[in-house]
């Protein structure tokens, strides 16, 4: 946005000016971390659990940002008399979330006009690994931004959508949810051309209480599509058929549908995208992982590029990655959220990993949560399911402990991700398979960091 002045901005973003900038150019970035708020950076300070970002006005000022956008109060705080503080921008808004949404949109309508294409990406499980996936098949056939990590919220979206250089030509936003409407609030943003919607699965059922409900929510991203848009959906998905709009081109992928594999072997897939035939050369074996390739295939095609090549997977950090570790040792690092489709996968993928050469499988599997009533059942079918694909469990938290009832290995029970550290450091052994996951709250991320070298 280097090219909007303050003035723009603040009409974009519905927010009044209050002090103009010198410069005349647009900030570098936004943010809304004050301590990531130095040269060159517009800071929108927000509500936070705690405090209210807009008290950090005065420090991210002095720091030299490009300016603040934050709530009037707190805007009115950063003037003595009719002079500002600090040097910088200094806007006002009501609602700084908003006006940070406003924004956001306005920068993706700059891109739209540029010619750039917009990708949403969501689903119960896999939308990250597709997310990086349609980043790997774009890869050197057109200029592509994915967002980054887990910035998939109503705040983390538009943070994406701003960082976006302008000579972008395909955007891939990952779009996350807890509830009914937020899917719609971060299309709304977004306005994509193209809605990936990759799985449906019991995640979320404390609040939304049913599959159905989850794929209701989910196809808040189809229903946000334009009348030339593109429907990725799979293709054995019933609960989404309902949602499906005639006006626009749905296209299905895997067994049965549109877009499906016809053949595959090592490092290498064949798949059928209509009446075509795509050779790609892979660097990842994991099942889940070539279904969701059928997912990304499909959105590339849909901005008119057609795969080709070798693909080269980059997954983002606890999404599934392999990490040789010393004394032969093989971690997949699948900590950074967990529910039982994949919970399943990885169990799958931990199996097929040890199985060459017969090396012992051992599972650190945290509670799955938001699961709702049934939550207790959902974590026994897990230890049913894990019967021939691990040789020994260490089950971290409450609902996790059930894995037990239906495992018939040996199983050790922990309370929390430090006790878990502690007993797998007594447990792994030389060439050992070790597959760590479980849901975010559960910080299972720490036990890989400390299976990693420095």
């Amino acid at each position: 946005m280097l090219s909007w002045n303050a003035e723009r901005i603040a009409r974009e973003a519905g927010a009044d000016l209050l002090v103009r900038s010198e410069a005349g150019v647009g900030p570098v970035r936004v943010s809304v971390d004050s301590r990531a708020a130095g040269p060159g950076v517009l800071f929108v300070g927000l509500p936070g659990e705690r405090t209210h970002g807009g008290r950090f006005g005065p420090v991210v000022l002095a720091a030299g940002a490009w300016g603040v956008l934050t709530t009037p109060d707190h805007a009115s705080s950063l003037l003595g008399g009719s002079e500002p503080t600090a040097p910088g921008v200094v806007l006002s808004a009501r609602d700084p979330l908003a006006a940070l949404q406003r924004l956001a949109r306005a920068w993706r309508r700059e891109l739209g006009q540029a010619g750039a294409r917009v990708i949403g990406v969501t689903g119960s499980t896999g939308k990250t690994s597709t997310k990086d996936l349609l980043a790997a098949v774009l890869e050197g056939k057109r200029v592509t931004y994915a967002s980054r990590g887990n910035h998939n919220t109503e705040i983390g979206l538009p943070l994406e959508l701003l960082a976006v250089p302008p000579d972008t030509a395909v955007v891939v936003l990952e779009m996350g949810m807890r509830g009914p409407g937020q899917i719609a609030e971060l299309a709304a943003i977004a306005e994509p051309d193209v809605a990936v919607i990759v799985s449906i699965g019991p995640v979320h059922l404390e609040l939304l209480g049913s599959i159905a409900a989850i794929a209701a929510a989910k196809a808040e991203l189809i229903a946000g599509l334009g009348v030339t848009g593109t429907a990725v959906i799979p293709a054995d998905e019933p609960l989404l058929e309902p949602h499906v709009r005639p006006e626009l081109t749905t296209v299905r992928f895997g067994p049965g549908g549109d877009v499906f594999l016809r053949a595959e072997g090592p490092g290498v897939v064949e798949i059928a995208l209509f009446d075509r035939e795509l050779v790609l050369e892979v660097d990842f074996p994991q099942a889940h992982l070539r279904r969701n390739l059928l997912a990304a295939v499909a959105a590339a095609d849909a901005v008119g590029v057609t795969p080709s090549g070798p693909v080269r997977l980059a997954l983002s950090p606890g999404r599934g990655a392999r990490v040789e570790l010393p004394d032969g040792v093989t971690l997949l690092d699948d900590a950074y959220n967990a529910n039982p489709v994949s919970m399943r996968a990885a169990l799958d993928e931990l199996a097929a990993a040890a199985a060459p050469e017969r090396r012992r499988r051992v599972a650190v599997l945290g509670d799955m949560l938001e699961l709702g009533p049934t939550e207790i059942a959902f974590h026994r079918a897990i230890g049913a399911y894990a019967n021939g694909r691990a040789d020994v469990i260490i089950t971290v938290g409450p609902r996790a402990a059930a894995i037990a009832d239906a495992f018939s290995g040996p199983i050790h029970r922990v309370a929390d991700a430090a006790a878990a550290q502690a007993r797998l450091h007594d447990l792994l052994g030389p060439g050992d398979v070790v597959l760590v996951k479980g849901s975010r709250g559960v910080a299972l991320d720490q036990v890989c960091a400390a299976l990693v070298p420095a």
